[in-house]
This record gives C-alpha cells, structure tokens and sequence, in this order.
C-alpha cells in the first residue's frame, strides 16, 4: 500500500518536470514561430505626415527625399509645406534654428505651396504618383482664406490632394505667430471646412488637446465641434492632440488613450495621425514594448490610424523614423498592420487621387 502510494506520489514528482519541460518546449516553439512569422513581414509604408521645407521655407530637396523613400520602402507620401515662416529678428545675432529657438515671431506663408507645387511638378510621371501634396499656406484666423485656396485649387487643377497641415493650437507656436489665435473651430476655418467637402479633400489639422499644464483635454471641444458638424469633412488630427512640448511638462497625457477611443467611436470622420510625439510613451512602452490597450485600440479601429514622420525640409532620418513604428506593427494581426503602415492614408485621399494610386 504504501508503496503504492510512494509510487503514486513518485511517478507525480516525476511527470511535473516532464510536462513543465514539454510545456516550457512548446512555449519556446510557438514563440520562435511567431518570431520568425513576424520577421518575414516587410512593411512598405505610406508616411502620412511629411513636410518639404523647414520653418525657414528651405529643402534639402527632392532627390535626397527620392533617396530617403526608396531606402526605407515608403512608397506614398504626404508632402506639404509649413504655414509659417520664423522671422530672424534684427536684434539676434544668430540666425534660429527652430521656431522655438528665440522669442522672434512667426508669419503666415502663402508662397509654402509654390515650393511644394514646384517641387512635384519637376517629377516624372511615376514617380508624381507617389506624392500626394496637401495645401497649407492660408491663415487659418482669415474669412478670405477660403477663397485664396480656391483660387490655388484652380490654378492647378488635380494637384492638391488635401489641406494641411493646419496650424490652430500648438504649443508656444501659437504665441509666436502674429495675429489673432487660431482654432480648429472658428468662423474662418468653418468656410474652409465647407470648401474642402466641396472638394472631396481631407483636412490634416494640429489641434493641441491640452495645455502645457491642465491634466485634461482642455481644447479638445474646439476639435470636436468642427467634427459634429461637418461630417463630411474627413479630419486627420496630427499628432492626437500630443505635442513634445506637454510631454516636456507632463510627460504622458494619461486621458489620452480614453479620450481618443471616445472619439474614434463618435466620429466616423476621424482619422488619427500616429506621428512624432505618439509613438512614444504611447505606442510604445519604456522597454519598447508595444502597449497592449493601444494595439486593442488599432484592432477595433483598423482603417482610421496611419503613421507619419513629420520631418522638416531634411530627410536623411526618414528611414529610422517610419521603421521605429515596425516594433508596434508587429503586435497587431498582419493585414491591419498593412492596413496602418501604407494603406489607411492612400484611402482618405479624394476618389481620384485614390484611383490613380490604385485604390
């Protein structure tokens, strides 16, 4: 009997580390078969967010741009201008590098376009293909803003594929820029809203969700009335509402990951633009591991997030910023990470700019 038992117990103590190690073995087969199913994905990437020139309307230009795309496998991009021109102030014996490099102010830019227009046209008619300009050279605080970009419309038909990026809140930028403060929900902008589902184009806007200091979405109200009533628009919000000068104060905007859900839910003409300050701490964690609620969050909205580097004028991290989503794409089923890394913005582009690019 008590053998029997002892033999119970030992045959017990002997099968436990033999199922432990057929468990831990097969643990390790379906993890390396995973890890090689995701290292033979290879992504090709439309970069939803790119701007030709710099704060200083300067360009490293196309052909270093060309270079940058092929390398990194991006085979669309959205290619604007900045809105804005920094002032080198006579009082500052160095020329800014940045926007936010000294106190001096910043002016609404119209001649943006005609770089980027110029820029384009020069292409080959394959390689045009590619890029899809957006117009963003208007004040966005001006009622004729309207009418100028109608006039830019028709003097190159079929070129403009969207508008934006539009600059309303943005961080100390705001303040820099002279005028009156831009918002996603003013009268001036609402006639361009009506302009763009006139024109079937998508409207690229930077709209801080908060303050530098208020641990709530402060002027998410201002994003989300322009929304409500103009459902034909489709919006892209740059960046969600993040820019790295709240991170620079906060950190991480905890309400973000809620508050986008909410909205993704509400507006069925949202799109989330996932560039510069959302990839980290939001994407990714601390270890650079994707956050979990954020991939659950792409799953159950796989068409209305795309991914952009927001660049400026140069181009030779171009590679390294689209590649740095790759650890993120990798977390979610195969053709939704497709869907985010190039197909997304292709299908928020007007109809024919989508039947040209084989949509």
């Amino acid at each position: 009997m008590n053998r029997c038992v002892r033999g119970q117990v030992y045959a017990g103590s002997y099968k436990e580390p033999v199922l432990a190690s057929i468990r831990f073995a097969t643990s390790v087969i379906l993890t390396l078969a995973f890890s090689l199913n995701v290292q033979a994905r290879e992504y090709r990437y439309s970069d939803a967010h790119l701007h030709y020139v710099n704060f200083f309307q300067e360009s490293a230009g196309m052909p270093e741009l060309l270079e940058a795309m092929d390398a990194a496998g991006i085979d669309h991009v959205m290619i604007s201008g900045i809105p804005v021109a920094k002032k080198w102030h006579e009082n500052e014996p160095k020329r800014p590098r940045y926007y936010a490099g000294d106190d001096a102010g910043a002016y609404w830019y119209s001649a943006t376009d005609v770089f980027v227009a110029a820029a384009v046209k020069k292409l080959p008619a394959e390689q045009r293909k590619r890029f899809h300009p957006f117009l963003s050279g208007f004040n966005p605080t001006d009622k004729n803003a309207d009418a100028h970009i109608r006039r830019m419309l028709e003097l190159d038909p079929g070129l403009w594929q969207g508008l934006g990026e539009v600059f309303t809140r943005h961080d100390d930028l705001t303040a820099l820029t002279y005028g009156d403060t831009p918002r996603a929900n003013n009268e001036a902008l609402t006639r361009v809203y009506h302009l763009a589902a006139e024109y079937d184009l998508p409207v690229m806007i930077h709209s801080n969700i908060t303050s530098k200091r208020e641990r709530n979405p402060l002027y998410l109200q201002e994003l989300e009335e322009p929304l409500r009533n103009h459902p034909h628009v489709r919006f892209i919000w740059a960046h969600a509402g993040t820019s790295m000068e709240l991170h620079r104060h906060q950190e991480k905007l905890d309400f973000l990951l809620d508050t986008v859900s909410r909205m993704l839910g509400d507006y069925p003409n949202l799109y989330i633009d996932l560039s510069w300050t959302v990839l980290r701490p939001y994407l990714l964690g601390e270890e650079g591991t994707p956050d979990p609620e954020w991939v659950e969050l792409v799953k159950r909205f796989p068409d209305r997030f795309m991914l952009g580097s927001d660049v400026v004028g140069q181009f030779g991290s171009l590679g390294e910023y689209m590649k740095g989503f790759d650890g993120f794409l990798d977390a979610l089923p195969e053709d939704v990470a497709m869907q985010v890394a190039r197909d997304n913005f292709l299908n928020v582009l007007p109809r024919t700019a989508r039947q040209a690019a084989g949509r």
